[in-house]
């Protein structure tokens, strides 16, 4: 995968904020695939290992990180972003999960889509409204 950066670095206010999101992805595709998925959304890339990626726009940075059974995703998200994200990596069209925390640790949110290939408008299922409400 070329990596790319041009898309727009982690606003300064994310970047002294432990991680926040943490989830997920079926092992439907690589991890440099799933990097140029979002470098096709507009976000930036770099290669972190032989096979890990960072990706990153002004509201997140993800760390892809491929296992045996599946990718994992870890990184900063703004919190008021969660949905962006999950609606995003719906739009890849790959199962996945998706966990917000706060900064003590506490679950706030969840999104998982089980359709391992979901059309472009389809909306993940936010399980974290039950959770808390939505600020």
């Amino acid at each position: 995968m070329d990596l790319s950066d041009e898309g727009r670095p982690l606003d300064p206010v994310w970047l002294e904020l432990d991680d926040n999101v943490y989830g997920s992805l079926a092992q439907d595709a690589s991890a440099s695939s799933l990097a140029e998925r979002f470098v096709g959304s507009g976000w930036s890339s770099r290669s972190m290992s032989w096979d890990s990626y960072e990706v990153e726009t002004g509201w997140c940075r993800l760390e892809i990180d491929p296992t045996e059974e599946d990718t994992l995703l870890h990184g900063v998200v703004d919190p008021a972003r969660f949905e962006d994200l999950a609606a995003l990596v719906t739009r890849f069209g790959l199962r996945f999960s998706l966990e917000l925390y706060d900064e003590d640790g506490e679950l706030l949110r969840t999104a998982e889509a089980a359709a391992p290939s979901a059309p472009e408008d389809a909306a993940p299922r936010f399980l974290g409204r039950l959770l808390l409400p939505k600020p």
